[in-house]
């Protein structure tokens, strides 16, 4: 009896050591006796200790770093650039199968890319082509990783760090190209205000009375403020005369 009792307790104990718990967002890959022999889905599922191992494989969408890589530009300038690659194990037993550490090599494949890329633009293209470039960096990736199951999904450039001296020749440069475009700004509105003012003479010499008005105007405005000094009026016809008397 004491020998049954012990025999029922080891198979329990290999049952329960035999029992894996499979998440949802998981894939558990089974070699038997090393050979693959096939794909747990999520849930409660039973392996055999000893002839069998379950390796866990998550197939959700994975970030991951691509650390600082110092570049040379196509025009010669050295910048420092940094990316994140978001990728998928469509096929989870490729990923174990086909590669000892498919995260590690993704990230790999990432920063070789990453340094091929931006070594063959020009500094202008890397700066304002950035959402290109990450596109072409993804396709290389993408290619490299499709037989280990894996689905490159994005790329992102993040960080473009240029050298001291260049960050201050494009400060110096933003600087003119603002009081550039402030002076044409300035310049087009005393163009404008001079014809404006131009107009307005215009009309003023061809309206009989319209100067009076004017100068009835500018004689309200002044009185309206305190001043200490004396205005002399003139009729204007003492004004014409005297024109018409210098012109004889």
């Amino acid at each position: 009896m004491e020998i049954f009792l012990t025999i029922l307790a080891t198979m329990v104990i290999y049952f329960l050591s035999g029992l894996k718990v499979i998440k949802q967002y998981e894939r558990g890959i089974v070699l038997t006796l090393g050979k693959f022999t096939g794909v747990r889905q999520p849930g409660w599922r039973v392996v055999f200790p000893g002839f069998q191992t379950l390796t866990r494989v998550d197939v959700r969408s994975t970030p991951i770093d691509v650390p600082k890589q110092e570049v040379i530009t196509k025009d010669n300038v050295t910048v420092n650039v940094d990316a994140v690659v978001y990728f998928r194990a469509v096929v989870p037993e490729k990923a174990i199968l086909e590669t000892t550490n498919y995260i590690y090599a993704t990230s790999q494949f990432a920063q070789a890319a990453l340094r091929d890329v931006t070594g063959n633009v020009s500094l202008d293209d890397l700066l304002s082509k950035r959402d290109e470039i990450s596109n072409q960096i993804k396709s290389i990736v993408d290619k490299q990783t499709e037989p280990w199951g894996i689905d490159v999904e994005n790329v992102k450039i993040q960080n473009i760090e240029l050298p001291s001296d260049m960050k201050r020749a494009m400060a110096k440069q933003a600087e003119a190209d603002r009081q550039r475009r402030a002076t044409i700004i300035n310049a087009d509105g005393e163009k404008t205000a001079a014809k404006t003012l131009a107009e307005a003479a215009e009309t003023l010499s061809n309206a009989p009375g319209a100067i009076n008005l004017r100068t009835l105007n500018t004689l309200e405005r002044i009185s309206q403020e305190p001043s200490q000094k004396t205005m002399v009026l003139f009729p204007v016809e003492v004004l014409d005369a005297l024109h018409g008397k210098t012109r004889g």
